[in-house]
Order: C-alpha cells, then structure tokens, then sequence
C-alpha cells in the first residue's frame, strides 16, 4: 500500500518503535496464536481476531468495525490466507484513523492569526500532563516561538510546583499564584502576561479533579470565560491528556471529561511502559478526537507528534 512507502525520520522513529515494543510483542504474540493451524482467513480465524483486538485495549465498537472491514474484504476476494492478515489489519487500521486524522504532521505548529495561540491542559491528576506540557513548551521554544505556562491547577502544590520545575528546566516563565487561589484568576493573568510580552504560545495547565463532574465543568467554562476577556476565542485548544498505560480507564476519563468540557485534540502518555498500545487506535476512532500527541518515554523530546501512517508503520512493522 502506497501511504506506507515513506521514509521517517530515523531518530524519531526509533523512539517510537522502541516505545511500541512491548504493545506489538503481545498483539503478534496473540495473533500468532489466533491464526495457528490456519492458512486461510475464515469464521474461527475474524472470532480469534475480534478476542485478540480486544484484549489488546483496541475496544470493542472499534473493533467490531475492523472486524466487518476485513469481513466485507474477505467476502469481496473469496479466498484470503493468513498470511496476508497482517498487511489487511495494517490498512484497515490506517484507514480508520485516517477518518479522524487528515494531516501528516511531525511537529508541533500555531496555527496563522492565533498569537497567543492558547492550549488550555486537561486531565486526571497522574496521567502526565504536567510532564506533557512540559515538553510541549520544550518542542514550541525549540521553533523558536515564545512560550508562557500558566499553573491553574491550584488544588494540589505538587501540581505548581512540578510546573515551576519544568518552566525553570525548559527556559518558560511561569505564572501561578499560592495553592488554593482561583483557577480562573491564575489564567487570566497568564493570557495578560503573555499578551503583554507578545508571547507566541500559552499553555494553561488545569485541575484534574474527576469526583464531582458539575466541579469540574463549572471550573473550566469559568477559567473559559475569564480568559475570553483577554483574547477572544480562547482557548483555540483544549488538550486532554490521558495515561495509555491504564488501557480502559482511559477511556472512562475520556468520556468523563468530553462531557465536562469540549475537548478538541487528544495526548495519549505512557506508552513505552504498557503493552495497551492499541487503546490509541480505539480512543482516536470512539471519540472522533484527533490524537494529537503520543509519550513513548522518559525524555523531553520522547512526546512526539502523532502521525498516523509513522503509528501504524512502527506497530505492523515485525522486522523492528
């Protein structure tokens, strides 16, 4: 398939083929057994698959679809052997994120017009999204832009205190307040400091509370609005950050928090540790939210820009 025939860029990917290892062994671990004794796909074959898919942290409705692309596959060509059905399950999965991701970045970019462009960060606390936003600021100040962080997740002092780390490590100012102020009042001050330092970028980290979801949509429509009175139309993205290596849960948070607030692009962490890689093709396909970022390790430049053809190529590729 043509979209494959691409050459990355060798760094990078290694990182990422390095960071799939553990998800790829257990789903061709899997696989294997799926299709032993078989040289051709049938009924058996597309039940063991669904069971691998599954168990895999793809999801059950994203499954079934792949499921029923490669059954209408089957019944088109009559006759399909095994040994074809990792070439298939790697189009028919492109194919499906290519339904929710149309570019083919490799870096991260501000869109024209939006300066400060505004990324307002949300998530449980513990999934990693101070450390995200930590190196996004890093990729950001590495293109030259200017970048200011702003700490309006005031429930916790390790949350502020992490940030203030990550500024002093990556070079950002930093504005926050002491624990406990006013989440709103924190971002509001963060976009006038920006807008008078003609900042390029402003990344707003955000509580991270899932108990009580009224708490949580009431603080961020308000955090919302107060920064509107700054820079209008703000903010131009809401990130939500989620832990790869949790597999489901991942995808109870992400339910919790489109309904608390509208989520515009997803950072899925913590793939390198977890062999629940696959739940990066079932959140991206569930929740019609584009992955935007994916973290394959411990490093700061170890968040990288999802491409989805580089994603699937490292995940089929068994040469790795």
């Amino acid at each position: 398939m043509s979209l494959f025939k691409k050459i990355f860029s060798s760094e990078k990917k290694e990182t990422l083929d390095k960071g799939l290892e553990k998800s790829k062994a257990s789903f061709f671990s899997k696989l294997g057994k799926a299709v032993a004794g078989k040289s051709k796909v049938d009924d058996d074959v597309l039940d063991n698959l669904e069971e691998v898919l599954v168990t895999s942290d793809v999801g059950v409705n994203t499954t079934l679809k792949i499921i029923e692309r490669i059954e209408a596959r089957v019944a088109k060509d009559k006759y399909m052997g095994t040994d074809e059905l990792n070439t298939i399950l790697r189009e028919e999965i492109a194919g499906l994120l290519s339904e929710t991701h149309s570019g083919e970045e490799s870096e991260v970019h501000v869109p024209s017009g939006k300066k400060p462009y505004v990324i307002m960060v949300v998530g449980v606390n513990g999934v990693g999204k101070t450390t995200t936003i930590g190196k996004l600021a890093h990729q950001y100040k590495k293109q030259g832009l200017s970048v200011v962080l702003g700490a309006a997740d005031t429930f916790r002092a390790a949350a502020i205190d992490q940030l203030q780390v990550w500024a002093d490590r990556v070079g950002v100012p930093i504005i926050k307040q002491q624990m406990g102020s006013d989440p709103a009042s924190v971002a509001f001050d963060t976009l006038s400091s920006a807008v008078k330092q003609d900042a390029d970028v402003v990344i707003i980290d955000t509580a991270g509370r899932l108990h009580n979801k009224v708490n949580l949509m009431n603080e961020l429509s308000k955090v919302k609005r107060v920064m509107q009175k700054v820079v209008e139309d703000t903010p131009h993205e809401v990130l939500l950050v989620l832990d790869g290596s949790t597999g489901q849960n991942a995808f109870e948070q992400a339910k919790q928090f489109t309904k608390a607030t509208e989520v515009t692009s997803l950072a899925v962490t913590k793939l390198d540790g977890t062999a629940k890689g696959g739940v990066v093709i079932g959140i991206s396909d569930q929740f019609q939210i584009p992955v935007k970022y994916i973290g394959v390790g411990e490093g700061i430049e170890d968040l990288q820009v999802f491409n989805k053809y580089e994603f699937v190529d490292s995940f089929f590729n068994i040469n790795n």
